[in-house]
């Protein structure tokens, strides 16, 4: 068993990792906050631009409106944006990213590259022999548009290039405090929809309900700003997700580690008395058998 002075020392330790935890903690309630306002104030947009994009692609003639529409008939290979965080101590947050992304492409049937945003998903994958593209990391706590648009204009670009026929994007889906869920999403070509027409649900076609438009100058020039733009804004929008997802797992992982702490002081104080007593007592028994030792003599 330990000594008196030892459990103390533990108990110290223990005890001065409970305010760091809970300090931890603190931080990341004020940056969950400013995080879930930042993307609360961008969800309407997405939303609306979605619903803009749908109704140009469920147009008539629109099989083929834009490249970045189109499927390839053959695909070579695919482009995976993997976002983690820059740091730890926050449970099981990367961990369950990167299980994710190994389960869905690590035997995937094409040969898959990756762009990272985010440290330890860069580390772990380089650790795993992955190939990686590109590194985002140390993004601003509320990363502007302009900042994180230049993924979006990458992952175009080498799709319009050819060297990825495929495009996907892996991020943890914000549902609450104490929920977050790593979703999969395909960026490129996108998939906005149906293109048959809209079904409500009594299983009606809405086709005929959708009011046609005018564009100008064209649609073809309207597309060519919007879709890559869209698909900028679809990336920005999962760094939103993933930072409030972080921040929200950190909290949670920060408050557990701060409880299991005073649990833990709390059963070390229970054996710090317990060895304190024994102590105690030996040392009552040792007087007790020097005070018969003299009185027999």
């Amino acid at each position: 068993m330990a000594s008196a002075r030892e459990m103390r020392l533990r108990i110290k330790s223990v005890r001065n990792i409970s305010q760091v935890t809970r300090a931890l903690e603190a931080v990341s309630a004020a940056k969950v906050r400013k995080a879930i306002q930042a993307l609360t104030a961008t969800r309407s947009y997405a939303a609306k631009a979605w619903q803009v994009m749908t109704h140009i692609t469920n147009q008539p003639g629109s099989l083929n409106l834009h490249p970045l529409l189109t499927a390839r008939s053959n695909p070579k290979n695919a482009l995976v944006i993997v976002m983690t965080a820059d740091r730890g101590l926050a449970g099981a947050y990367n961990t369950n990213i990167i299980r994710y992304v190994l389960q869905r492409f690590d035997k995937y049937h094409l040969p898959v590259k990756y762009i990272t945003v985010g440290r330890k998903g860069r580390d772990l994958l380089l650790r795993l022999g992955k190939p990686v593209l590109a590194d985002f990391s140390n993004l601003a706590s509320a990363p502007k548009f302009g900042t994180v648009s230049a993924i979006g204009r990458l992952v175009v670009d080498d799709f319009i290039k050819g060297e990825a026929d495929e495009v996907f994007l892996i991020y943890t889906d914000f549902v609450n405090m104490a929920r977050q869920v790593t979703r999969v999403k395909k960026l490129l070509p996108l998939e906005i929809g149906n293109r048959e027409g809209l079904v409500d649900d009594q299983g009606q076609n809405q086709t005929a309900l959708t009011a046609a438009y005018e564009f100008e100058p064209d649609q073809k020039e309207i597309l060519d700003e919007m879709i890559p733009r869209f698909t900028a804004l679809q990336v920005y929008q999962a760094v939103l997700e993933s930072q409030a997802s972080e921040h929200a797992a950190r909290m949670i992982a920060m408050r557990n580690a701060t409880e299991n702490a005073k649990e833990l002081v709390g059963a070390l104080q229970l054996a710090y008395n317990k060895v304190r007593q024994q102590a105690i007592t030996n040392d009552i028994l040792d007087i007790v058998g020097g005070a018969e030792a003299l009185a027999s003599t």
